[in-house]
């Protein structure tokens, strides 16, 4: 399912490839609300991943950073994880998605609530020229959805 807008119609007329719609699809980002502070949902969701046997390799706490040169920005972090039997599969197939994986979520606090946001991996198929029903992708798409949710309620 593809959001077309006006500037992407007309490249495609233009340059007369899908390719362009394919990219602009790879921007693709969902977001979760979530009932907690940036913090517990954090921590929410790398129990979840944790739970589900992938591996979290990373979390960066971007407000603290921000603190550390004398800079505020509302709470936000990013948490970097993956399975590599899901990975693998996908860079094996398409060596340039290694840019887009491991997955990452980054928590954010708005003016409306906390928020997940993550780019939805039929996006990195589209960017990758994977197809969208590429196994792995499809498991990466249900398991950020269920991971997210874990981590927001």
């Amino acid at each position: 399912m593809f959001s077309i807008t006006f500037k992407t119609l007309l490249s495609v007329l233009v340059f007369g490839s899908w390719l362009t719609v394919a990219h602009a699809a790879g921007t693709d980002r969902v977001h979760v609300p979530s009932a907690h502070s940036v913090k517990q949902t954090a921590d929410n969701l790398v129990a979840a991943v944790e739970k589900a046997g992938a591996k979290v390799f990373a979390r960066v706490d971007h407000a603290a950073g921000g603190k550390s040169v004398d800079m505020e920005i509302p709470a936000n972090e990013l948490v970097i994880f993956g399975n590599p039997q899901l990975g693998t599969p996908v860079i094996r197939d398409a060596p340039e998605a290694g840019l887009d994986l491991p997955l990452r979520v980054v928590i954010i606090e708005t003016s409306d609530g906390t928020i997940l946001v993550y780019h939805s991996p039929e996006s990195l198929a589209a960017t990758h020229g994977l197809p969208a029903d590429h196994p792995s992708i499809v498991k990466m798409t249900g398991a950020l959805k269920n991971l997210t949710a874990a981590a927001a309620k």
